[in-house]
């Protein structure tokens, strides 16, 4: 029998548990740790601060959900990885001390490095949380007339739910008939070619843009936030009346110990997953040292690869898969438009973007499936 621990319950855990419990005998154990008992689709929180979805859409019972499924369920925060021992160090939760495994999948995300800029939990609005959505939400709603900056600081690379919240705001603002008394700015620590990796995508947002009036700043890397300035590394600045940001985030704490980190703390991974140097330790989701944005669906994927090379380690099969860095994504633009996005990171393959109604349906039908086949 071979323990299986997977610390984590966002995408990349919960795709791994239920991937693994798909290919494996039921003799094998398979145990879920994550500091949260409800799993929360962090992609549809844009939808629910604007109304256009309700609590029970964006979360469900992750408890529940593993339990049906034959996982065990730990409800725990992790201290650190022990790769000599193979044993993981729980500071506190329903257990505390150690739990062994035989293999391991860490998706524990990033951490927040909201150190790096002074003022940001005093003075922004973020969308990090359920409850920081529907405060967000109550600002919204009471705003109409002012500056609005929407941005992400360096070392967030979250571009979309920055865009998406421009969107959405300036659509708002025209359902309201307050559109022409709000400025909505929009600030990123780069370009959006850098942010993507594209052109076309860079030149089919600069062009939503001023469509919609909304100012776009690039390379405004942000130091310092006041209650009514934003103030970046080269010393220039914005006022603003309504602040959102992304924050900048750093790998995960409990990763240290495993000595595969980046300069940053992300984990070091080969193309199946494995962590560099580690024979049955797999890393997937944002806490992975991978080039461009972190996205869902990559999550996802890449659970779906450490899994099914978990399960050829324990079924002895000799058959592994490998992960392809690509990102594949639709951003919502407001007015029932969004625009489809596909690029291949790790080739010199051209891109696809694609602009219309049919995105954002398609982007419903997703997120209402994935409630479906993993709540």
């Amino acid at each position: 029998m071979a323990k299986i621990l997977i610390l984590g319950g966002g995408f990349g855990g919960v795709v791994a548990a239920q991937s693994l419990v798909k290919q494996l005998p039921d003799e094998h154990h398979i145990t879920l740790v994550s500091h949260n008992d409800r799993f929360v689709f962090y992609p549809a929180l844009v939808r629910l601060t604007f109304g256009e979805c309700q609590l029970d859409d964006v979360s469900f019972d992750l408890r529940k959900s593993m339990l049906d499924r034959r996982v065990n369920f730990i409800e725990a925060e992790v201290a650190y990885i022990d790769p000599e021992q193979s044993r993981v160090v729980i500071a506190h939760g329903e257990v505390e001390g150690t739990l062994g495994f035989d293999y391991l999948i860490f998706a524990l995300g990033r951490r927040l490095a909201t150190e790096r800029v002074t003022g940001f939990f005093e003075h922004a609005h973020h969308l990090l949380d359920v409850n920081a959505a529907l405060k967000l939400a109550e600002a919204v709603r009471k705003f109409r007339e002012g500056r609005v900056v929407v941005g992400q600081c360096a070392g967030a690379r979250l571009p979309v739910p920055v865009y998406e919240t421009a969107f959405a705001i300036s659509r708002s603002a025209t359902e309201n008939a307050s559109r022409q008394r709000i400025a909505i700015t929009v600030v990123s620590p780069e370009t959006i070619t850098a942010e993507f990796g594209d052109e076309k995508m860079a030149r089919t947002l600069t062009r939503t843009f001023a469509q919609q009036h909304i100012q776009y700043v690039p390379n405004f890397a942000i130091e310092q936030v006041k209650s009514s300035t934003v103030i970046a590394r080269d010393s220039s600045d914005l006022g603003h009346d309504l602040l959102i940001l992304i924050p900048p985030f750093a790998g995960s704490s409990a990763a240290v110990r495993l000595g595969a980190t980046d300069a940053d703390g992300y984990i070091m991974v080969d193309s199946t997953m494995r962590v560099v140097g580690m024979e049955r330790v797999y890393a997937v989701g944002d806490c992975v040292s991978f080039a461009g944005p972190k996205l869902g669906h990559m999550a996802v994927r890449q659970a779906e690869v450490a899994a099914a090379n978990v399960a050829a380690q324990i079924n002895a099969t000799g058959t592994f898969s490998h992960y392809e860095h690509n990102i594949a994504m639709i951003l919502e633009a407001g007015d029932g438009e969004s625009i489809y996005f596909q690029k291949d990171l790790w080739s010199e393959e051209p891109s696809s973007v694609r602009q219309g109604r049919f995105w954002s349906w398609a982007k419903r039908v997703h997120q209402k499936y994935w409630n479906a086949t993993h709540a």
